[in-house]
């Protein structure tokens, strides 16, 4: 398993961001609330995490819905993934919205998202007048259909 040094600044009152399993890809993050937080049915809110990081130049940070959360509870992040760039260095927050259809309680310590380091590739644009073909060409959108 590859790794990467990354500086974090941990201000708030929750462990610092762990992998539950040797293999995991992704980190436990936590809500660091004074109190819960109710999220109504359709409404998100901004939940922090204490956490401040530094992470290295061509990567990113990748902030993740937890799948238990998802299939159980209709909570996603509203824009997942969420990324943090390599040169921010505010607070860490998570956009948590509520597709399901009751209120939701996010409690303090409460594991929210995950986090995965992904390395990053900037693009460097070729303008062309025509791309090359292939197979599937412009289909898009549901055309191959039901199977």
């Amino acid at each position: 398993m590859n790794k990467i040094s990354v500086d974090i600044i941990n201000e708030g009152r929750q462990p610092d961001p762990s992998y539950a399993t040797p293999d995991a890809a992704g980190m436990d993050i936590r809500a660091d609330l004074d109190s819960p937080v109710t999220i109504l049915p359709g409404d998100r809110a901004l939940i922090p995490t204490g956490l401040r990081v530094a992470i290295p130049a061509g990567f990113e940070m990748q902030m993740r819905p937890r799948s238990g959360l998802a299939l159980k509870h209709g909570i996603t992040l509203a824009n997942s993934p969420g990324t943090i760039d390599a040169d921010y260095r505010g607070p860490v927050g998570v956009i948590i919205i509520n597709h399901g259809k009751e209120p939701f309680v996010v409690n303090p310590g409460e594991r929210i998202c995950q986090a995965v380091v992904a390395p990053v590739m900037q693009v460097s644009w070729n303008r062309v007048d025509s791309l090359p073909d292939t197979a599937r060409g412009d289909g898009g959108f549901g055309h191959t259909g039901v199977k």
